[in-house]
This record gives C-alpha cells, sequence and structure tokens, in this order.
C-alpha cells in the first residue's frame, strides 16, 4: 500500500516539474520501501555542464593564441639554463614556449617553456640532421636568437624567432604581433642585431 504511494508521489512530482520522471520502487514488505526517481531535467543539466567544460577548453585554446607575460628572450634564455646549447628557434605555441636547442654532439632538443610562468614544462631530443647548416650560417655570428628575440620587440611583442640559413641572406626571422592583432615578419642581422622589414611580407 505504501508502494503505490510512493509511487503517485513522484508521477505527481514530475508532472508538476515539466519534466518525464522514471520511478523504480522496491519493497521487502509494507513498511520498507526505497524509492529512485531519475528526471531528464538533472540529465539535461549535467550535458549543459558538459558543453559549458568545452566551452571553456575552446576559450583556453584562443587565449594561447595570444601573448603572455613570458617573452621570447626570456624563453630562450629559461630554455637555455635548462638544456645548454644553442637556441635556434623560439615560437608560441598552443599556449607555451617550443625553443629548439642545439646542444654539443650535434644533438637536437625542443623545450617548452610556460608561457606565464617562465617554468620548464619539457624537454625532448629531437632527430634533426641539419645540425652542419646551422653551425655554418652562425659560424661568425655576433648576435644569437635572443638578441634577435629582443631587437624586434621593438617593433611589436614576439611570438617567433627562428634562424634562416637558406640562401645568401642568412639571418633572424621574427614574427611580431602588434596590439590589434596584426602580424609583421622581420629579418634581424646576425652581425649588427638591425631589423628590417621582411621583403616577402607583404
Amino acid at each position: 500500500m505504501k508502494r503505490n504511494i510512493v509511487i503517485a508521489v513522484v508521477t505527481a512530482a514530475a508532472l508538476v516539474g515539466g519534466g518525464t520522471a522514471t520511478a523504480l520502487a522496491v519493497a521487502g514488505d509494507d513498511d520498507d520501501s526505497t524509492s529512485v526517481t531519475r528526471t531528464d531535467d538533472d540529465r539535461d543539466d549535467r550535458g549543459e555542464e558538459r558543453s559549458d567544460d568545452r566551452d571553456g577548453d575552446d576559450d583556453g585554446a584562443v587565449r594561447a593564441a595570444a601573448p603572455g607575460d613570458v617573452t621570447a628572450a626570456e624563453a630562450i634564455t629559461a630554455a637555455l639554463k635548462h638544456t645548454p646549447g644553442t637556441a635556434v628557434s623560439a615560437e608560441l605555441d598552443d599556449g607555451s614556449w617550443e625553443v629548439d636547442v642545439l646542444a654539443e654532439g650535434d644533438t637536437w632538443h625542443t623545450v617548452r617553456i610556460a608561457r606565464d610562468s617562465g617554468k620548464v614544462l619539457g624537454a625532448q631530443k629531437d632527430d634533426e640532421d641539419d645540425a652542419a647548416e646551422v653551425r655554418a650560417a652562425l659560424k661568425g655570428a655576433s648576435v644569437t636568437a635572443e638578441d634577435a628575440a629582443k631587437a624586434a620587440a621593438a617593433k611589436g611583442t614576439v611570438v617567433s624567432v627562428d634562424l634562416d640559413d637558406d640562401g645568401g641572406d642568412k639571418g633572424w626571422e621574427a614574427e611580431t604581433r602588434a596590439s590589434g592583432g596584426d602580424a609583421r615578419d622581420w629579418n634581424v642581422d646576425l652581425k649588427t642585431a638591425s631589423v628590417t622589414p621582411d621583403r616577402d611580407d607583404d
């Protein structure tokens, strides 16, 4: 008898709430009964929460594309402190800096630096075979990747620095972002650190 009353109450509550309900009543005797109720509204709420979480992740991906507090020069310094060698490139990618370092023995390492704190997030050895070309391009150079990043910072927020070791115009290439988000490419001389617009940049 009491079990029938519980079911009736659950059904009435579902109709008043505007949703659907599933009621399960289990009774060992007339005195003990247990009811479990699940409404579609609860399921919808959980779905909305998961959707909101996914939206938050998307926002994080958008924020990752914006320059952070740690500059390119600072990221290079942190990477070289962790992995001594010659920094050849630094790029802001997915919320962290990725710095390529050519270490002793011609071994390559990619060191990830947190954009917001400058801490080392990890490092891995890479299989690159252009160590000889890089060392030849940097022979006699007095401007490091860190120097190039500092020089290019006068033009905007530096989001990448990379060594161009192809052709006769060897030098550092830097990409900057203005406050409005416009990207510009620059060339930084290996000996004088002078910054000039990239001729291929429209």
